[in-house]
């Protein structure tokens, strides 16, 4: 049985994410896939607002990254301006979700793809190279 968050079986605290990790949703995979291994990073929180931004000029508008990296990940909260469109074809691997806005993302193959809020991609490192734009602005949060 799945508990909403933080709640399980009137478990509150430890005794809550034990019972919601022992049960059988403790792991996403079956048939021998390995999950995304994230090691030697401590528990820590992340105030967003507190990271100053850099400046990443696109072909049209501005896109402001707030960063913080863990090991070999970094993880980004990213506002784009309205009319950005990005300067360059990206071959990185993402997981991006929109949180604010609509983001447009067009691949070479020419394919398109709207992100709103709530809405995910993911591709892996060299997959399928992509470039994104927004008419009206959009806050995504990625890792990669």
């Amino acid at each position: 049985m799945r508990f909403p968050a933080g709640r399980a079986a009137g478990k509150t605290g430890a005794a809550a994410a034990g019972a919601l990790l022992s049960g059988p949703f403790t792991h996403p995979l079956s048939h021998g896939e390995t999950a995304l291994r994230i090691a030697d990073i401590p528990f820590a929180t992340t105030e967003w607002s507190a990271i100053e931004p850099t400046e990443h000029e696109g072909d049209t508008g501005m896109a402001y990254w707030r960063t913080r990296t863990f090991g070999d990940i970094r993880v980004r909260m990213v506002d784009y301006t309205p009319g950005y469109l990005a300067n360059h074809w990206c071959s990185k691997g993402h997981i991006l979700l929109c949180l604010e806005g609509e983001l447009e993302t067009e691949l070479a193959d020419g394919r398109w793809f709207t992100l709103t809020p709530g809405v995910s991609y993911q591709v892996a490192d060299g997959a399928e190279p992509h470039r994104s734009r927004t008419r009206i602005g959009a806050k995504l949060f990625i890792v990669d």
